[in-house]
């Protein structure tokens, strides 16, 4: 497919006949899948290797695994296609680019809480390209910025929206003149290589603030209730057999317990049954013995093959593993987290029994706070939701990575290890 007019500008806006050639950095944001990323990256490694030579440049993203999979792993092949000579040494996650006697080197880093600033700290670069920005501490992305004090640097920023009170958002996209930056807001018309059916797919995969930001590209606070397509969407009836079953655990003292059992059928996971107890409802606090013959209750003789319970209930998660259980603390990013449930329920990856009494009813009652200064629901009727949370995060998570690896090495291509993640 050939670059849309947009993904041009990006890919030519630094060159000599350009006329954003003397800006100092380049913003994209918008919707999911609009092409920003890779004309971006490639655009950064061309503008890089024309430019300088021996010079140190980064690329940053929330972990150094979001790096190798959603820029590295779609560059490289590109690259080598153009003609670069690439080593990769990902145990220093570390590029070096070689090309018609040129030679540049690109460190890779991941910005994922306000102690990564320090990882930046130190080096000196030619350049810097921060791949989903708005994920990032701002102490972080400042800190990358400072780093960057080569003559002739420049900045590089993509991203999808957050809400309307987002540093980014406010210190840069609105400020991008004054920053002497090259804005561009992208859609899924911007790209190309989509067809009219997969984006119908895509807007298909998003509801509310979501869709507001990830299909419309829009900065735009959450509001309402968190999940408000459920309705018509719980089973009353659940198929008789299941391959594999799991357990999603969000545990409390004061605070109710819930636990979701699951069991996976054709390829969907559907929680099938649960544990919920309310402590302040009941007036009765309940031991870590006591939940666990609720749990062992809900097992009622089934064998989960991974439980995921609340990584902050460590005697819990204890006295399940001195039981044999294979138990993981659970990925707890509240928002992507939500964002990932909302998806899977919306594709049909992940049903929820209409049998799951608090779990319909949290569903019903789960909403977003009214504080527009930043994103989170509010903590109330939210324990089912985090369990089934958990659940998403981090057993369909990994059962979606497991399955990309598996894919990624089967292809026959030199250097499959690189794939998996």
């Amino acid at each position: 497919m050939p670059f849309s007019e947009k993904q041009m500008r990006v890919l030519c806006w630094w060159g000599r006949k350009s006329p954003y050639r003397s800006r100092s950095a380049i913003i994209c944001d918008g919707a999911v899948r609009s092409g920003k990323t890779v004309c971006m990256g490639l655009s950064f490694f061309l503008w890089a290797m024309s430019r300088f030579t021996e010079t140190g440049f980064a690329v940053c993203g929330k972990t150094i695994r979001s790096v190798r999979r959603n820029v590295i792993a779609e560059l490289l092949p590109e690259l080598k296609r153009l003609g670069f000579t690439v080593q990769a040494r990902f145990s220093e996650n570390r590029l070096t680019l070689q090309y018609k006697g040129r030679e540049n080197r690109f460190y890779l880093f991941g910005g994922k809480d306000e102690s990564s600033a320090a990882l930046i700290q130190g080096v000196t670069l030619g350049g810097i390209l921060f791949d989903e920005v708005a994920l990032m501490p701002r102490s972080f992305v400042e800190q990358g910025i400072a780093r960057c004090s080569l003559p002739g640097a420049r900045l590089w920023f993509n991203c999808n929206p957050e809400h309307p009170q987002h540093w980014f958002y406010r210190e840069w996209i609105q400020k991008a003149e004054s920053r002497n930056a090259l804005y561009l807001h992208f859609t899924m018309e911007d790209n190309p290589s989509l067809s009219p059916a997969v984006r119908e797919r895509y807007r298909k995969m998003f509801t509310g603030a979501f869709y507001s930001r990830f299909i419309e590209g829009k900065w735009t606070a959450a509001a309402g209730l968190i999940y408000p397509f459920m309705d018509g969407l719980f089973c009353d009836t659940l198929p008789e057999q299941f391959s594999r079953y799991a357990v999603s655990i969000d545990y409390g003292t004061v605070n109710p317990t819930s636990m979701g059992l699951w069991g996976e059928h054709g390829g969907v996971w559907y929680r099938i049954d649960e544990y919920y107890h309310d402590a302040r409802l009941t007036g009765v606090r309940r031991t870590d013995a006591e939940h666990f013959r609720g749990f062992q209750k809900l097992l009622h003789g089934r064998k989960p093959e991974r439980i995921v319970c609340d990584p902050s209930a460590a005697s819990f998660i204890q006295l399940l593993r001195n039981a044999g259980y294979n138990v993981m603390p659970a990925v707890n990013e509240v928002l992507n987290g939500i964002r990932e449930t909302a998806t899977a329920l919306k594709t049909g990856k992940i049903r929820i029994s209409a049998g799951c009494t608090d779990a319909v009813r949290e569903f019903s009652l789960y909403r977003w706070t009214d504080d527009s200064a930043r994103d989170a629901p509010v903590k109330e009727n939210d324990h089912a939701m985090d369990d089934i949370r958990y659940f998403v995060s981090t057993v369909l998570h990994q059962d979606a990575q497991f399955a990309c690896a598996v894919e990624r090495r089967g292809t026959g291509g030199k250097g499959g290890g690189f794939w998996a993640f």
